[in-house]
């Protein structure tokens, strides 16, 4: 069995055209805001991890990040992409 996975929050460095979307608080810039989000986050993780190893959640649009199920590795690897500023386990509160 390979290693156990657990949630992470990716949270990604500025980039300006989240922030111009962002700025639209129409309906429709939200949902282009949303679908650029989760294309970005997916193609981060395609580039970087093989496919069907991680299982992402959700994408976070007031944050410019996401959830995602991975092993303590992967979340190593994607700590060190220039595109990511921080990567936290998801803490369990009791």
């Amino acid at each position: 069995m390979g290693e156990r996975t657990e949630v992470y929050f990716v949270f990604m460095n500025f980039d300006p055209e989240y922030e111009r979307l962002r700025n639209d608080r129409s309906k429709e810039g939200m949902e282009e805001l949303d679908t650029y989000l989760s294309n970005k986050h997916d193609q981060l993780l395609e580039k970087l991890l093989p496919p069907n190893s991680y299982r992402k959640k959700s994408s976070l649009a007031i944050v410019d990040g996401f959830s995602v199920e991975i092993t303590k590795h992967q979340a190593a690897i994607l700590r060190s992409a220039k595109e990511v500023r921080v990567v936290e386990k998801n803490q369990e509160f009791a």
